[in-house]
């Protein structure tokens, strides 16, 4: 899903639209260390560590629209959510 496609999804229904939108950056953001994590099993250099500390489903929405408002020029509107996501935590949890 793009950037703005997640935005269409959170305004298309105005009592549910932003539960929507957090619960699909919680999956984002799990598939994603789950990618992560299974590249590291098979050989790609690590680039989110995690070391022990806290990451709760809650802080999904908190890391993805803080690394889009820190990179405002870099992200377009076509962009893939979950390249949003993959450089919040390596930028979060570096290694």
């Amino acid at each position: 899903m793009s950037i703005r496609e997640l935005r269409a999804l959170e305004k298309s229904d105005a009592k549910q639209g932003a539960n929507y939108k957090r619960y699909y950056l919680v999956g984002v953001m799990e598939a994603t260390l789950a990618a992560h994590d299974a590249g590291v099993r098979a050989g790609a250099t690590d680039s989110i560590c995690l070391n022990g500390r806290r990451l709760a489903p809650a802080m999904a929405e908190g890391f993805y629209q803080t690394e889009l408002k820190r990179n405002s020029d870099l992200y377009e509107a076509d962009m893939p959510v979950t390249l949003v996501m993959g450089n919040a935590l390596s930028t979060v949890y570096p290694c």
